[in-house]
C-alpha cells in the first residue's frame, strides 16, 4: 500500500520534471538551429541562471514539509498561512534578484571573456528571463502548496498544457514568425517568462477555484503579514536551498576544471553528465513524494509510517538506479551515439557512462535520505554533512585523482561518486539517528 501511494506521487512529479527539463532543452536546441553564437549565449545564461534557480526553489520548497505536517495535524488555517508567507518571499525574494541582477550580470558576464555577440545574447536572454521571476517564484510556492495535499496531478496537467505553447512562443520569438520580432536566442528567454506567466495565472485559477486547494482561502486576508511566519519558512528554507546550491555549483566547478583537457574529453563529460541530468528526474521525484509523505505522517504523529516512507523511498531509488544505470551502461555506445558522431566523443562518454552507473546510486540514497530529514523538519544538520562531502570531500578527490594519476578526467567521476556515497551514509546515519532518538518512543506506542 505505501510503494503504490509513493507511486500514486512520483509518477505525476516526475512528468511535471521532465517538462521542466524539456523547457530548457528545447530553449537550447532551437537556439542553436537560430545560429551558433545564440547557442552559446543561451548555454552560458543558462549555466548561471541555474544553480540561482535551484538555490532559490529549495527555500520555497520548505513550505512542502511545513504545510504537510499542518495538514497531517488538520490544521488547515495554519496551512493557508504558510503559503500566504512563502508568497510574501517569493516576492521579496525575486525583487532581490532582479536588483542584484542588474548591478552584477554584467561584471560576471565580463569575467568569463566572451565573444561580443555571446555575451550579448547571454545578457539579454537573462534579461528576457527576469520578467518571469517573480511568477515563476510564486508558481513554486503554491506548487509545494500542492504537494503538500497529495494532490500531484494538478501540477502535471498545468504543465503538460503549458509545454505546446512553450514551443510555438520559442518559435515564433526565436525565428520572427507569425509577425513576431526576430530575437534568436534571445527569444527562448522571453518565451520562458511568458510561460511562466501562464504557469502562474492557472495555478492561481486551480488554488481559488477548485477543492480541496479553495477551502484553504489562500488569497483571503493576503494582508496579513507575520515576520514570524517567514523566519519559519527561511529556517527550513534556506539550508534547502544552499544545499541544492552547492551540489548544483560542484558541477559547474568541475566543468571549469575539465576545460584544461582537451575539446573531445569536454564533449564526452557533458554528454555524459546529461544522461545523468536527465535520469536524475527519478531520484528528485521520489525526493518530493518523499518530503511530502513524511511530513504529512509526522504531523499525524504515525511516526512508525513516517519511518516506513523513509526507507521505503530510499530503496525504491536505489533500486530504479540500479536499473537505469545497467540500462544506459548495456547500451552506453548508442545512448553516446546520440550526442555525438566523433568515434572519439562517443568512445570516452561511453567510459564516462560506466563510472555514471555507480554515481547514479550514491546519488539516489543521499537525495531520498536527504529529502525524508527534510520530512522531519531536520534540515540544518543535512546541510553541513552535504555542503562537506560536495565540497571538502567531492573537489579535492576528483582533483587529485584526475590530475595526479592516470585517470585523467575519468578521476572527477570518482571524486564526484565518492563524495556522493559518503554523504548519501551520512545523511542515512543521521536519518536513524533522528528515528531512534527523537521518534523511536512515540513509534512503539
Amino acid at each position: 500500500m505505501k510503494t503504490k501511494q509513493i507511486f500514486v506521487l512520483l509518477v505525476p512529479i516526475l512528468i511535471t520534471q521532465l517538462g521542466m527539463f524539456s523547457m530548457v532543452f528545447f530553449n537550447t536546441i532551437m537556439s542553436g538551429r537560430y545560429s551558433s553564437s545564440d547557442l552559446a549565449g543561451v548555454a552560458i545564461g543558462t549555466s548561471i541562471w541555474s544553480p540561482v534557480f535551484n538555490g532559490i526553489s529549495g527555500i520555497f520548497l520548505a513550505v512542502s514539509p511545513i504545510a504537510a505536517q499542518r495538514f497531517g495535524q488538520k490544521k488547515q488555517d495554519e496551512v493557508a498561512a504558510v503559503v500566504k508567507h512563502g508568497i510574501f518571499l517569493s516576492v521579496i525574494i525575486a525583487i532581490i534578484i532582479i536588483v542584484l541582477g542588474y548591478f552584477f550580470l554584467n561584471p560576471i558576464l565580463d569575467l568569463m571573456k566572451l565573444s561580443p555577440r555571446v555575451q550579448e545574447t547571454a545578457f539579454d536572454y537573462l534579461v528576457g528571463l527576469s520578467y518571469g521571476l517573480l511568477p515563476l517564484f510564486i508558481f513554486n510556492v503554491l506548487r509545494s502548496f500542492i504537494y503538500a495535499l497529495g494532490k500531484t496531478r494538478v501540477i502535471m496537467v498545468i504543465m503538460l498544457l503549458s509545454l505546446p505553447i512553450n514551443l510555438v512562443l520559442n518559435y515564433v520569438l526565436i525565428f520572427g514568425k507569425l509577425g513576431f520580432p526576430e530575437l534568436g536566442g534571445v527569444g527562448a528567454g522571453y518565451a520562458t517568462a511568458i510561460t511562466d506567466w501562464i504557469f502562474l495565472g492557472m495555478t492561481i485559477f486551480i488554488v481559488k477555484k477548485q477543492d480541496p486547494f479553495s477551502s484553504f482561502q489562500i488569497f483571503s486576508k493576503i494582508k496579513e503579514f507575520s515576520w514570524e511566519q517567514c523566519k519559519e519558512i527561511l529556517q527550513i528554507g534556506v539550508p534547502m536551498g544552499l544545499s541544492v546550491f552547492f551540489e548544483t555549483t560542484v558541477f559547474a566547478i568541475v566543468t571549469i576544471l575539465l576545460s584544461k583537457f582537451n575539446v573531445t574529453t569536454i564533449a564526452a563529460y557533458q554528454s555524459a553528465l546529461n544522461v545523468v541530468s536527465f535520469i536524475y528526474m527519478i531520484p528528485i521525484s521520489i525526493s518530493t513524494a518523499l518530503t511530502v509523505l513524511v511530513g504529512y505522517e509526522v504531523g499525524a504523529k504515525r511516526y512508525k509510517d513516517a519511518k516506513q516512507y523513509s526507507w521505503l523511498g530510499v530503496g525504491i531509488a536505489v533500486l530504479i538506479a540500479i536499473g537505469t544505470g545497467l540500462v544506459v551502461v548495456a547500451f552506453r555506445y548508442q545512448v553516446a551515439g546520440l550526442y555525438s558522431t566523433e568515434a572519439a566523443v562517443i568512445n570516452l562518454t561511453a567510459n564516462f557512462l560506466i563510472f555514471a552507473l555507480f554515481f547514479q546510486i550514491c546519488d539516489a540514497i543521499q537525495a531520498t535520505a536527504q529529502a525524508a530529514l527534510r520530512g522531519y523538519k531536520d534540515v540544518n544538520i543535512a546541510f553541513i554533512m552535504t555542503l562537506v562531502a560536495y565540497w571538502l570531500i567531492c573537489l579535492p578527490a576528483g582533483y587529485l585523482l584526475a590530475n595526479f594519476t592516470s585517470l585523467g578526467a575519468r578521476g572527477y567521476w570518482i571524486g564526484l561518486t565518492i563524495g556522493l556515497l559518503a554523504a548519501g551514509i551520512a545523511l542515512s546515519i543521521r536519518l536513524i539517528h533522528i528515528q531512534k532518538n527523537r521518534y523511536s518512543a512515540a513509534a512503539t506506542q
